[in-house]
């Protein structure tokens, strides 16, 4: 495959997912004002998912377009990492998950801004701008958290512990990153986790969480940017493509 349609991918993918999960807390929030902001977040990321999957459409150039990519590709054909698929627990759970991935998501996405892909580079451009609201919004929680009540901060430390392991795959470097860094288009995620981690420690201190003793964990789950998923993922397919697969071609 295209390693630059592999790439948009693997970008297009982590966000319609984590979109589509963090959609799951529609009427459900802790409150009515974060009800409303968890719906905006899943909405700005199911729109850049938009974006990304449309330009990769374009550059696969077999008539796909982004509807057809989100609702028409079985599970093993994602390329989403595993951490934007993990179920989302309990409130703090969506909060941790949320967070690791948010400030993933402004440093890469602002280096993308620089690379050599005009189309790509406008997309992020776009994207960082919501990115830096959303870890504003997942930070706050955190510190609220963690530094609150007893029983907020058991439980979003619990999170953190069982999250942690999922983010290596967020800068493992393969040979599609390599083709793209060598091509100017994405920067190296190896030189982004460092930036990455210094954010994740300054907020954690502040929020008087404990770092997980394996900073950066050694040993991960990976293979999900080869279509090796948790079984959290086909059934979070199976509802988001049942209507699209029910009425084939219908339109509203």
């Amino acid at each position: 495959m295209h390693a630059l349609l592999e790439y948009l991918l693997r970008l297009g993918d982590d966000r319609l997912v984590l979109g589509h999960r963090v959609s799951e807390w529609c009427g459900h929030g802790p409150i009515l004002e974060e009800d409303i902001a968890l719906a905006n977040v899943a909405l700005d990321l199911i729109g850049q998912a938009t974006m990304l999957l449309r330009l990769a459409g374009e550059v696969e150039g077999q008539g796909r377009d982004e509807d057809a990519l989100a609702y028409w590709r079985e599970a093993v054909e994602f390329r989403n990492c595993l951490l934007v698929e993990q179920p989302n627990g309990d409130f703090a759970q969506t909060i941790v998950r949320q967070f690791l991935f948010d400030v993933q998501a402004v440093v890469l996405l602002d280096a993308l801004t620089r690379g050599t892909h005009a189309g790509l580079a406008a997309i992020a451009g776009k994207a960082v701008k919501e990115a830096k609201y959303h870890v504003r919004h997942s930070g706050d929680w955190m510190l609220k958290l963690g530094d609150g009540t007893e029983e907020s901060h058991r439980r979003v430390q619990r999170a953190l512990d069982d999250l942690w392991r999922f983010t290596p795959e967020l800068f493992a470097v393969d040979a599609v990153d390599r083709e793209m860094i060598a091509a100017g288009i994405a920067p190296d995620p190896v030189a982004l986790q460092g930036q990455w981690l210094a954010i994740v420690r300054d907020v954690l201190a502040r929020a008087t969480l404990v770092l997980p003793a394996d900073a950066p964990p050694a040993a991960s789950p990976r293979g999900a940017r080869q279509g090796a998923h948790s079984e959290h993922l086909g059934h979070l397919l199976a509802e988001m493509q049942i209507v699209a697969r029910s009425h084939p071609g219908a339109t509203w």
